[in-house]
């Protein structure tokens, strides 16, 4: 079954995600781009908000949108975000020249990260394998720009598919992100990560809009069974 990630920007949308079905609940802040971070005080309030009611439910939070070659600023961000008391940080990597030193170094941190390798420009699978290689508790495939395209837009399915399996091959979680929509619902059941995530196609008015609760739930019951939901 592939669980259902939710990006909430505050602790209402929080609750609301967890109590329609969301399994994972994602801190975010859309308004500050595609990896946007929740201050650090805002996150801890949530994390008590939530935990106080579903208690093991899980929470991860990202860090902000920051270059992949800045390393010092991610791991000093990386930390502080952990120290908020979520289960797993989220780190953009951008594939180049500076993705695998900044996967090493984020591997050796004192915390649960997950990479969100970010497919704009396509999708190496020997870079999947590398951080499979890692030992990160997950990978997720995401895109940094919000311009209408998908994730399936940036890299077709058997590309995907491949990457799944490689980031998959030493237990890491595998999650799809990217804009995706009903119309991409064939397709992650087909590849059959172990979480997708969502924003815009949860919330009223777009990604900067209020999270909708009717709307997680139809994406929980989709993702759970066969049929299509729409």
């Amino acid at each position: 079954m592939t669980a259902l990630l939710a990006s909430v920007r505050s602790s209402e949308e929080a609750l609301d995600a967890a109590q329609a079905g969301a399994e994972l609940i994602d801190l975010k802040e859309p308004a500050a781009g595609a990896l946007g971070g929740v201050s650090l005080h805002e996150i801890t309030r949530i994390v008590t908000v939530l935990r106080s009611i579903y208690p093991v439910k899980p929470i991860s939070a990202t860090i902000g949108d920051i270059a992949t070659e800045a390393t010092d600023e991610i791991a000093a961000r990386v930390i502080d975000v952990s120290n908020t008391g979520v289960d797993y940080v989220k780190v953009g990597v951008t594939p180049g020249a500076a993705a695998r030193s900044c996967l090493t170094e984020l591997a050796n941190l004192p915390a649960s990260v997950v990479p969100v390798l970010l497919c704009d420009a396509g999708m190496d699978v020997e870079l999947s394998r590398f951080a499979a290689g890692l030992g990160f508790a997950g990978i997720v495939f995401d895109t940094a720009n919000k311009d209408g395209r998908t994730l399936f837009d940036c890299v077709d399915k058997n590309t995907l598919g491949a990457c799944l399996r490689a980031a998959g091959e030493n237990g890491s979680m595998t999650g799809l992100a990217g804009s995706l929509s009903w119309e991409q619902l064939a397709e992650i059941r087909e590849l059959a990560p172990d979480i997708v995530g969502f924003r815009t196609a949860l919330c009223e008015g777009g990604r900067a809009g209020r999270l909708d609760p009717a709307r997680v739930a139809r994406w929980a019951d989709a993702l759970h069974r066969s049929a299509v939901v729409h």
